[in-house]
């Protein structure tokens, strides 16, 4: 029981399969440590709530009198708790955003709603320490992330333990996992330790990478982790930062060689060259597009890729052709390789260079607004192509649209900037 020991600012998941355990430990060490204890097992609250909001969902129009209201509940429970917990009261209703449904019978609460009011209660007595069994059960993906930014909130004043079963639920503000097997507790882990030896390993790691141009700041201290086989939707408004984060994976942003990056589990500035990291990257952006002013042959702009060059400085072997040319195949241009390049329409310059990203079969494709200028058709059958490639084992995947509805099926993870 020893490594169940929770340090003053750390942040900690319980982290183990149904039945391992989990929730056992969880209420020793609140009784050991003297932690409020709350535990979400079904959709209405806690366990001790559940005949009631079963009961009185069910009956509510059949009840004598009327339910109390979830304001009333409150402060109710804040007054019973003492001055100090009725003075914390309206600053939680505040940041758990509850004020809306104050009014509301407690018993028509949605589950997320219900959360927030369980976790309120928990914390009128000011803990120091919240251990939280199956926080994000039964509750749909906006509440899922709208309770973790409240918990990220509530980590800057308050000890908090999440009990959890799966690992893709732990979010960023833990520091620490406490692995669970068999009813035992492993020894406490960094998270990032952790992540290491439980997921695939990191393409892309940045820790408070800060970008700055004079007094503007671009980028400020943004950790994010990209793994093999994740494929990510990057967003943001225009001016956001996403040009400069692009240009720093790619090796065109010097300011990379001041910031802790990590690609494909390499340090930046640690003997490695441009073209090394670029080796492994496929890439498009409209930057890329409107600096392209190479009048060669359509296919001599998709052989290129294999070389990361803008242009044919050395003569491709009869193989490398040949599979420049099947990728046109696949993107629907075989019957341009002979044409100009500039004398293409913008459509088919971007479907040459969206294949010209592709033709080296790369690990990573760092794609900028790829569908940009397509007509419909193309962007459907684009879209499927990278559904069928990016969808491969161990390919990962970097895009930015400012249109939702171009992002392929194959999105598993966002970042918005």
């Amino acid at each position: 029981m020893g490594t169940l020991e929770i340090r003053k600012g750390e942040q900690v998941a319980l982290v183990g399969p149904n039945a391992a355990g989990k929730s056992r430990l969880a209420a020793t060490l609140a009784g050991r440590s003297g932690a409020k204890y709350i535990t979400f097992r079904d959709s209405y609250g806690s366990y001790g709530d559940r005949n009631f909001f079963m009961q009185q969902r069910w009956n509510l129009f059949t009840l004598e009198g009327d339910p109390p209201t979830a304001g009333e509940q409150l402060r109710k429970e804040a007054a019973s708790a003492g001055p100090e917990a009725s003075a914390r009261l309206d600053a939680l209703i505040a940041l758990f955003g509850l004020e809306p449904v104050l009014d509301k019978p407690l018993v028509t609460l949605s589950s997320g709603e219900l959360r927030k009011f369980q976790l309120i209660r928990a914390l009128l007595g000011g803990p120091e320490m919240l251990v939280i069994d199956n926080p994000y059960i039964g509750l749909d993906p906006y509440a899922r992330k709208a309770l973790t930014r409240l918990f990220a909130d509530l980590a800057g004043t308050t000890t908090l333990v999440l009990v959890l079963s799966r690992v893709a639920e732990i979010p960023s503000f833990i520091t620490h996992v406490i692995p669970v097997e068999d009813g035992e507790a492993g020894d406490k882990v960094p998270l990032e330790t952790y992540l290491d030896a439980v997921l695939p390993p990191a393409v892309i790691r940045m820790r408070g990478v800060t970008i700055r141009y004079g007094e503007r700041v671009i980028l400020d201290s943004l950790d994010w982790t990209v793994r093999e086989g994740e494929h990510w939707a990057l967003t943001g408004a225009n001016g956001s930062g996403k040009s400069t984060l692009l240009s720093l994976i790619c090796a065109d942003n010097p300011q990379a060689y001041a910031c802790d990056i990590e690609l494909f589990g390499r340090p930046r500035g640690t003997g490695e060259t441009i073209w090394d990291i670029k080796r492994g990257i496929g890439f498009v952006s409209p930057e890329l597009h409107r600096a392209f002013q190479v009048d060669a042959p359509a296919l001599d702009i998709v052989t290129s890729g294999l070389f990361d060059t803008e242009g044919l400085y050395r003569h491709p072997t009869a193989e490398q052709y040949e599979c420049a040319r099947r990728w046109m195949g696949e993107f629907g241009i075989v019957e341009l390789a002979e044409r100009p390049f500039l004398r293409l329409s913008s459509g088919q310059q971007r479907l040459c260079l969206v294949a010209r990203a592709f033709v080296k079969d790369p690990p990573l494709y760092v794609l900028d607004e790829p569908l940009h200028g397509l007509d419909e058709p193309q962007r459907r059958h684009v879209k499927a192509l990278l559904d069928r490639f990016c969808g491969a084992p161990g390919k990962t995947l970097l895009m930015v649209t400012h249109y939702p509805e171009e992002y392929p099926a194959c999105i598993d993870h966002s970042l918005t900037l």
